[in-house]
């Protein structure tokens, strides 16, 4: 007879070990596999700041955190219900946020004298009774793989390295998950190291067969697939979604997408991604510094591609006096800007929400840009596609504020049909006489886009002040200030969706009111209240300059605002200046998200003071 098999609704999942342990590939090897069977999920991969810290210290934790289900999931969960541990550091790294009763897999072979000492532990875990209230499968996962490869002509260090395909084998029979996929991945990564592949096919199906044999684990488990609306879906991250966002932009404008970029954490995999999809006319060139990454992506502006440009928070400070130039010559460019801790390098992997204030004014002079922020991964997608709008509409630089944690965090998406998504087809300027590089659209404010070469529109560019219409080198005062108002008009001027409220009872007097990453765990705050008979309206800015027009009405209609963001209340400055508003800020500068239970506990201070 078979083991028990036990049903669940959802479940959190945290693999923990040394940045060498292939923590984030097995951690994203089993969210695929569990995409596959159709569970809504989340993820929260965290990696170490330093490029190679020492082995098995707290310094060099790596760790990737699912959380999936059988409904709607919003965030990667509060704390894990199951921490996979591959050595001592992987377990005091985590062990304090785990719940009492919660699940422990830990590599026993690794619990030496050395190891423990390495992180402070005066006496073993595992045997001094520390570990009580938890549930602990003391398994000798490298000693079991070296075991099951010994038949392979690979050394003990070698074999060693697969113990993360024993540990994700293991896994896949505990949740009932498929194991073709992951089979076929393998096959495809090590396709021309056969030894490497036939050592990680093999702890694999060992750590499987583990699971069913062993004594150990007396029990399996099932989660169901969530109830979705009907489409084709796919994992996917926020960095990929981003890229995907521009790809499509392209291709319903008909630009050429020029990706100019330096590599910086967490924004590289933009740059990495779209480098593979020269098939679609992508040109992605890897500069120097940040100043010839956003330099390049002007240029190709000017020259009558779509240009963009990735980087961080540092790299926005780089960027400034080009983004400046951006707003004087009137072009489309997109800037992503992938928020991580700061200031300076600051936290490199970790996330934040701190470069909104920059954004907003980090340029010398009156140069106003449109920013926008998606509030999960998937949603980088359309948001992308709406930042080359505007680019393009308005002849303006867009910033777009993602963050660490929609960056590298992961849910299903279903993929749009083409044609439901805008076009974006750009009109530029024809050859014609007494060309006027800046007679404005009396809607949009544009000026025409002139491509270089085309006969009778040729005109001046530079950083110094345009005279309107003609386009000449003009230090008249009445012209600058002129100017400057305009431009700023233009940017205030941008059409964008209202603020959509979320109030069922149409009376809540307490509105939550966030952006960017914010969103799931906002989300998940509310449902949860709401559950509890609590009575809370939500909204959510994906716009934030300009503002919707509605936000006034919004701000107006509730007594008591509060403002949850990971930083120390820069949206509750701008709100508070431009509308007035006493809003309430909930700030946290960690290098984490948000959790569901922090949430909840701030806005019920709220609800009843």
């Amino acid at each position: 007879m078979g083991k028990p098999v036990i049903q669940l609704d959802q479940v959190t999942i945290r693999f923990a070990g040394d940045s060498g342990d292939g923590m984030q590939l097995t951690g994203d090897r089993f969210t695929m596999d569990t995409a596959s069977l159709g569970n809504d999920l989340s993820t929260l991969p965290n990696y170490p700041a330093e490029i190679r810290a020492p082995q098995g210290t707290l310094l060099g934790v790596s760790s990737f955190q699912l959380h999936f289900a059988d409904h709607h999931v919003m965030t990667p969960g509060d704390a894990p219900d199951v921490l996979v541990a591959m050595n001592p550091a992987a377990l005091k790294a985590n062990i304090k946020e785990l719940p009492r009763g919660a699940t422990i897999i830990v590599d026993k072979d690794e619990f030496t004298t050395r190891n423990l000492e390495k992180v402070g532990y005066v006496t073993n875990p595992l045997e001094d009774g520390s570990l009580d209230s938890y549930k602990v499968h003391a398994v000798g996962l490298t000693s079991l793989t070296v075991a099951a490869l010994s038949q392979l002509t690979l050394s003990r260090k070698e074999a060693e390295r697969s113990k993360n395909m024993f540990a994700l084998g293991l896994l896949t029979w505990m949740y009932h998950r498929p194991t073709e996929a992951t089979e076929n991945f393998l096959t495809a990564k090590f396709s021309k190291k056969p030894e490497i592949l036939a050592a990680n096919l093999l702890a694999y199906k060992t750590g499987w067969n583990y699971g069913e044999t062993t004594e150990d684990f007396a029990v399996s488990y099932e989660i169901a697939k969530a109830t979705m609306p009907a489409g084709k879906y796919r994992n996917i991250s926020g960095n990929t979604a981003m890229a995907y966002g521009l790809i499509a932009a392209s291709q319903r404008s008909g630009l050429k997408l020029f990706l100019g970029s330096y590599p910086i954490t967490p924004a590289s995999d933009i740059l990495h991604e779209l480098s593979k999809h020269k098939k679609f006319g992508v040109i992605t060139f890897q500069a120097e510094d940040e100043i010839a990454a956003v330099g390049s992506a002007l240029g190709a502006s000017y020259g009558g591609a779509l240009g963009v440009t990735t980087t961080s928070g540092p790299g926005i400070a780089l960027k400034s006096e080009m983004i400046g130039l951006g707003v004087m010559l009137e072009l489309p460019l997109v800037i992503i800007d992938v928020q991580r801790g700061g200031p300076s390098t600051g936290l490199p992997t970790k996330t934040e929400q701190s470069d909104l204030l920059q954004v907003m004014f980090g340029r010398n002079g009156e140069s106003p840009v449109a920013v926008l922020a998606p509030s999960h991964a998937s949603d980088c997608f359309d948001m992308a596609i709406e930042a080359v709008r505007i680019a393009t509409t308005y002849r303006v630089p867009v910033i777009v504020l993602s963050d660490g944690y929609i960056a590298n965090g992961s849910e299903p998406w279903k993929i749009p049909e083409v044609d439901s998504l805008p076009d974006l087809h750009v009109e530029f300027a024809k050859s014609q006489e007494n060309f006027q590089p800046y007679l404005r659209d009396p809607k949009t404010l544009a000026r025409p886009w002139a491509i270089p070469g085309t006969k009778g529109i040729e005109h001046r560019i530079g950083g110094l002040e345009k005279a309107d219409k003609t386009g000449a080198i003009s230090y008249d005062p009445n012209n600058h200030d002129f100017m400057v108002r305009t431009r700023a008009a233009k940017v205030k001027g941008i059409e964008v969706p209202d603020l959509v409220v979320d109030d069922p009872s149409g009376d809540a007097e307490v509105l939550v009111l966030g952006w960017g990453s914010t969103f799931g765990p906002i989300s998940a705050a509310i449902e949860q209240l709401r559950g509890n008979g609590e009575v809370v309206a939500q909204t959510h800015l994906r716009h934030l300059n300009p503002f919707p027009k509605n936000l006034g009405e919004v701000l107006k209609k509730y007594p008591k605002v509060i403002v949850p963001e990971m930083n120390l209340g820069q949206l509750a400055m701008l709100l508070r200046s431009e509308f007035l508003k006493d809003v309430i800020g909930f700030n946290q500068v960690r290098g984490l998200p948000f959790t569901t239970a922090e949430m909840m506990e701030a806005v019920m201070k709220v609800l009843h003071v």
